[in-house]
């Protein structure tokens, strides 16, 4: 082979090389650029799941049970007004609620339920009359809503004794699911084990949160 020739077949070999790398940096490039992608989108959506579950009192999503759902709409099947479900998660309270008479809302932190909940109220044809929100509960103000639902954790059941007591109108009731409130008495449950609701009339957590706000008083007068 002469040296020009062996200089072509180097030349070419050298090219095929170079090519071959190039490819490999393209394709490295996609790759990379996949999976960055992918993970972009699982933050996306794993977020609003996560978030809530970092905070200091969580309100995980747990949808309702049948059972539950008809619990909540028997002890309020003598009631009318507004209604909002604290953690509406899917919607499926707001909507069974409506579709009984009530203007409901659902407030949830977690967006993609938030549009599921308008969704599926849209397609239950009670969209007029339900409302979901993006909201924290320790933000949003109570004192509109003469019935509450919430389904709660033991953790955060003390704390929103007061929250309520200090925003609901007397002739208000509180439904509460799963978990009963800490020193609030019930008139009255329904339903056994996971699917009790346990139903709390607002005048008579007003009159025990006086009597406790009238002995704190007395105390530290007396000190």
């Amino acid at each position: 082979m002469s040296q020009h020739e062996l200089a072509l077949d180097t030349g070419q070999g050298n090219g095929a090389v170079s090519e071959g790398r190039r490819g490999k940096s393209r394709l490295g490039l996609v790759v990379t650029g996949v999976v960055g992608g992918s993970l972009v989108a699982l933050y996306a959506v794993s977020a609003p799941f996560v978030a809530p579950a970092l905070r200091r009192v969580c309100l995980p999503f747990v949808p309702a049970t049948t059972a539950q759902v008809e619990n909540v709409l028997r002890v309020l099947r003598a009631r009318t007004g507004t209604l909002v479900d604290i953690g509406s998660g899917d919607g499926r309270i707001v909507i069974a609620a409506a579709k009984c008479g009530f203007q409901a809302s659902g407030l949830e932190l977690n967006p993609w339920l938030v549009w599921y909940s308008r969704y599926r109220a849209w397609r239950e044809g009670v969209h007029r009359s339900t409302s979901f929100h993006i909201s924290d509960l320790w933000k949003a103000s109570f004192a509109q809503y003469s019935n509450v639902v919430i389904f709660g954790v033991p953790q955060m059941m003390d704390q929103l004794e007061v929250k309520l007591a200090n925003e609901l109108p007397s002739s208000a009731k509180v439904v509460a699911c799963r978990f009963p409130f800490p020193t609030w008495v019930p008139e009255s449950s329904e339903g056994e084990g996971i699917d009790t609701v346990w139903v709390y009339d607002a005048k008579t957590f007003h009159s025990d949160l006086h009597r406790k706000t009238v002995r704190l008083a007395d105390v530290e007068i007396g000190s």
